[in-house]
């Protein structure tokens, strides 16, 4: 069954074939890197996931968990040993520059990396993944003294970092935190407030944890654009970067979650006794700004979260499903004396397993280009080029994180029923998969913020360029998959999707004119489905005009009809990869997009139902 984690055949399609990344090395930024090299490394993160992270998967979360003892929380025994394996080993800022201690590689390359990390234990991946943000944000908005004092120890791994935003009572609703900065004569602030929720909030891999909070400047105006940020360390850090005193950061508490729970969840508590002491990180009032980079980052990352449970669940369905026998066939079903059959035979465990299939692939391709426009963002020279592949990425950004983690639920649900009863017991780990992976819902910024950002936000940036520019890419695709006849029919249905979606879009802004807001603002949530649709479907048809280009020289290298493709893929990987790509196309085409028709014209009705039913008739 592969590693049983990630099909890193579509991995290497992704990259290779449908992104083009080998691209990337004709510009100066990464002209050291090869397509050997990329896939050295890929293999090595392969073994990695496998050899060190996989084997804590089952333990951190039933016998060997987060703990909150004396005051103090702990991560996981079995995490040590793999946390400083993974550090020494280079993976915890392989795409930082070499000047601060990372390879320079490629977002797209690290992209595919993670996704085997991440679908081997997400849990364990929340330390590494919290300090790579916080350093990143340190360096690029912080002081040189600022990044040789912290961010140098956190990407070197010494120390650890999380993202403080979230507050008791404020939740999403940044603006009305109550955390407080008072200013002290040396330039620093004393910190007073707390902060609930933060993941790998307070553990014992690291020595030092440097926490950056958003807090409000005594005197400073109400809501987010009053707020500051600062770096906040466990420790104090002397003049020659020694730890110091207790800098009273205490953890109040870890969370008892319903999954990841290898990861501490924590409530901390800043000043308790007064004496918490934090620097300033960038200009003041310019919090919410500065901590948007490590929470678009983040949002990243829970879409990666949603790929990486929904590739490991379909994965182990597919193999359960191919051992598992149970009935007859459907057309031998009144034959008694017939023999029992795996349950892949059957027609709906088939369907389930194409539905499955054809998201996991869609999201893989959609996620991974993502990465690929941050790259190709930074090493642009074109300023329009720049600006549209930022565009995209902003645009993309609440759908990945949204789409994905949604998408995954239901993946790693129907990969339950793919196992049965056997599926809804601990002896599998296909429970913990959807355990695992619903905390990615909500964390982040819930999918309604997402879908808030998208709607309100992301479609107007720009004058709707960014969106046009989606479309554009979109269409080019759609043109040239008509040009085959066997995939016109897919590229069709996708065309139709695009300007529906563009025509609801429209009437968005007529709603947003008129006033009558409140329709787009609560048909947010459908309508970064289909978005997220239309991505999958315009990805998957790229794929569907590869691999159909691949199948065409592989039929006529081994001299056989198309007829006999099917019996062909049984003994030709390769023909029975890229036949997949194709089926994918076909069944999410065909059974998905459809769909998008009836989905606007229901939110085309203006029904306002939610909103005029009495709150005291949804339950009596």
């Amino acid at each position: 069954m592969g590693n049983g984690l990630v099909n890193t055949r579509d991995q290497r399609f992704v990259l290779y074939e449908q992104i083009g990344i080998e691209r990337l090395f004709g510009f100066d930024k990464f002209r050291d890197f090869s397509r050997d090299l990329i896939d050295m490394m890929l293999t090595e993160a392969e073994k990695f996931a496998v050899e060190e992270i996989l084997p804590t998967y089952e333990i951190s979360d039933k016998e060997d968990t987060a703990v909150f003892k004396d005051g103090k929380a702990y991560a996981p025994k079995c995490f040590h040993g793999p946390y400083k394996k993974f550090v020494e080993g280079g993976w915890l800022c392989p795409m930082a520059p070499p000047e601060v201690g990372g390879q320079g590689i490629p977002m797209t390359v690290y992209t595919a990396c993670s996704e085997l990390f991440g679908s081997a234990n997400y849990a364990f991946c929340m330390y590494p993944g919290l300090t790579l943000g916080a350093a990143a944000m340190i360096a690029t908005y912080g002081t040189p003294e600022q990044l040789r004092k912290y961010a140098m120890k956190m990407f070197a791994g010494e120390w650890a970092g999380t993202m403080c935003l979230t507050e008791p009572g404020a939740g999403t609703d940044v603006g009305a935190l109550r955390t407080t900065a008072k200013r002290l004569p040396d330039g620093k602030f004393s910190i007073t407030g707390t902060k609930c929720f933060i993941s790998a909030g307070d553990h014992d891999l690291t020595e030092q944890i440097v926490h950056p909070v958003l807090a409000r400047i005594e005197g400073d105006p109400p809501g987010t654009p009053g707020i500051s940020i600062f770096i906040v360390p466990k420790y104090r850090v002397n003049d020659d970067g020694s730890l110091g005193e207790f800098n009273d950061v205490a953890t109040g508490n870890i969370e008892h979650k319903m999954g990841i729970k290898g990861s501490a969840t924590a409530t901390l508590n800043f000043g308790e006794n007064g004496n918490c002491i934090g620097e300033l990180l960038g200009n003041e009032r310019e919090g919410i700004k500065i901590m948007f980079m490590m929470m678009n980052e983040a949002r990243l990352g829970t879409g990666m979260q949603g790929l990486d449970l929904a590739s490991v669940s379909f994965e182990h369905a597919v193999q359960y499903a191919k051992e598992r026998i149970q009935f007859r066939r459907i057309e031998s079903i009144a034959d008694n004396s017939a023999p029992g059959v795996a349950i892949i035979n059957h027609p709906d465990i088939r369907r389930s397993l194409l539905w499955m299939k054809s998201h996991v692939e869609g999201m893989r391709a959609m996620n991974y280009y993502i990465a690929y426009c941050i790259d190709m963002e930074h090493i642009a020279t074109d300023e329009e080029e720049k600006a549209k592949m930022k565009g995209i990425v902003e645009l993309l950004t609440p759908i990945s994180k949204a789409y994905c983690s949604d998408k995954a639920v239901e993946i790693c649900s129907l990969g339950i029923d793919v196992f049965g009863g056997y599926g809804y017991c601990c002896e599998y780990p296909m429970e913990q998969y959807l355990r695992d992976v619903k905390i990615a819902t909500i964390y982040e910024g819930t999918n309604y913020i997402q879908s808030l950002d998208l709607v309100g936000r992301k479609l107007g940036q720009r004058k709707g360029q960014n969106l046009m520019n989606l479309f554009g890419e979109i269409a080019a695709t759609i043109g040239k998959a008509k040009g085959r006849e066997a995939l016109k029919p897919y590229a069709e249905l996708l065309e139709g999707a695009m300007g529906m979606i563009g025509d609801l879009t429209m009437n968005f802004a007529k709603w947003g004119k008129s006033m009558d807001y409140v329709i787009p603002v609560m048909n947010a949530r459908p309508f970064l489905m289909m978005m997220g649709d239309l991505v999958i479907g315009w990805k998957l048809l790229d794929a569907a005009g590869i691999a159909s280009d691949k199948l065409d020289a592989i039929y006529k290298n081994a001299g056989i009809d198309p007829s006999q493709a099917g019996a062909f893929a049984r003994d030709n990987a390769e023909a029975a990869f890229y036949q997949g790509k194709v089926a994918s196309c076909k069944y999410f085409a065909s059974n998905v997009l459809p769909t998008i028709e009836g989905r606007c014209k229901a939110i085309k009705q203006a029904d306002k139902t939610p909103l005029e039913i009495a709150d005291e008739s949804f339950a009596v």
